[in-house]
């Protein structure tokens, strides 16, 4: 059966985990769903959704709070998945885990909290050519705030971005390093651990992009050095406005509060306020707590599958889908690094992505089109956008062939 993969010495039966996420189940526009558009939200299990239904129905009370016995559970299972997102990063603490709405905020609080306070005029950020948006805006805006500089290391026609490239442009006026891990446009892998040690060297600080990472691969942040890691619970497998920001601990200790208001608290009068510790400084107000605890039974799912064998699955099934797409005249592949995610971006001749993506829906095949939120990635390409399919564990070679099917009724429709 080609939809079974000898991953890691043992049969890895996608069709199998398929069956634990109920949405994939589903029909669209009378075809069955195949559901490529992971890179922009993946589906969620089972026990994800039930782990919800629990708290709702069984635990909801808001937590730290109270003495009574729901909010004593809530804050019991919620702190509980604090200590799973500390396991999952290899952290060296829970004091290093902070629970935020997602990378973009997780981003923007090291801009706010950690950077702003000690940057000056003519000081640098240096971040890379593809960047999404959420790693390019906030730097911006911080620069704008204190006159310091952006700059930006170049990437290749491949969409590979050198060490040396980088190495090259840290300066004694580098104040912070800031990259993706993953390429959420073309799947590009970036040398991270070599980057954050060359960083490291100089004195940099680091912050690694990883929403595009953790599905995809074991992160251990003690390993890779660096000195903050942000990601989305939603690309992983969790529910959406939950994300987590990875802080070395001696520097989150420094950093002030980015947002005022309730839990973020010891005590509180008129004339002086005194600020909690770690983690629950930067953790001001009533949080998601349905969806911290429906993304450690995200976690705890992602752990029970393995990410060793999800990395070999997708690196087969990517492979596969390359070869495929290369199969349609007038394809072209946006990023072909040598080190890849389970990402494809692609244009297609005479095609304009969205009407790709909308023909391709008549197929029941989810896929991205637009610039991704990576603009400068698309003018690097002289495109103005890609059909992005980005592939998850659950994905199958047959998705793949419907979508191919699917790209040559494009060409159909528009003569492409």
């Amino acid at each position: 059966m080609k939809n079974i993969a000898l991953v890691n010495d043992s049969r890895f039966d996608v069709m199998s985990a398929r069956k634990d996420f109920p949405l994939l189940a589903r029909m669209v526009r009378g075809k069955p769903l195949a559901y490529l558009d992971n890179g922009a939200s993946a589906q969620r299990a089972t026990a994800v959704i039930d782990a919800v239904d629990d708290y709702e129905r069984r635990h909801h009370a808001n937590i730290h709070r109270g003495v009574h016995t729901l909010s004593q559970e809530a804050t019991g299972l919620y702190e509980a998945a604090r200590d799973k997102v500390v396991a999952f990063l290899h952290a060296a603490s829970r004091h290093e885990v902070i629970f935020v709405r997602g990378t973009t905020e997780a981003i923007n609080l090291v801009a706010q909290s950690h950077l702003r306070p000690i940057l000056k005029a003519g000081d640098e950020i240096l971040i890379t050519h593809l960047e999404h948006h959420a790693n390019i805006v906030p730097w911006q805006m911080v620069c704008e705030q204190t006159g310091a500089k952006l700059k930006v290391a170049p990437m290749d026609e491949h969409g590979e971005v050198h060490a040396d490239a980088v190495e090259a442009m840290m300066s004694e006026r580098t104040r912070l390093f800031a990259c993706a891990h993953v390429s959420n446009a073309l799947g590009t892998v970036l040398p991270v651990r070599r980057l954050v040690a060359a960083a490291k060297a100089r004195g940099i600080a680091t912050l690694i992009d990883g929403a595009q990472a953790v599905p995809h691969m074991t992160v251990d942040v003690q390993d890779l050095g660096c000195d903050f890691y942000a990601f989305s619970g939603h690309k992983l497998f969790g529910p959406t406005g939950i994300g987590i920001l990875y802080g070395r601990e001696s520097l989150l200790e420094r950093m002030p509060p980015w947002q005022g208001g309730g839990d973020m608290i010891l005590t509180v009068s008129f004339l002086k306020t005194t600020y909690n510790g770690l983690p629950y400084k930067f953790e001001a107000g009533t949080p998601n707590i349905a969806g911290v605890i429906a993304f450690g039974a995200a976690l705890d799912y992602v752990t029970k599958v393995g990410l060793d064998r999800i990395a070999a699955y997708e690196h087969d099934l990517l492979a596969y889908a390359t070869r495929r797409l290369l199969e349609v005249p007038g394809l072209r592949i946006i990023g072909t690094a040598a080190d890849k995610a389970a990402v494809v971006s692609f244009v297609l001749a005479d095609a304009h992505p969205h009407d790709i993506g909308t023909i391709l829906d008549y197929e029941g095949v989810a896929v991205r089109t637009g610039h991704h939120c990576a603009q400068p990635v698309m003018d690097r390409y002289g495109v103005p956008a890609t059909a992005r399919a980005s592939l998850a564990f659950y994905n199958t070679t047959d998705e793949i062939d419907v979508l191919v099917k699917g790209l040559h009724r494009v060409r159909e429709v528009l003569g492409a």
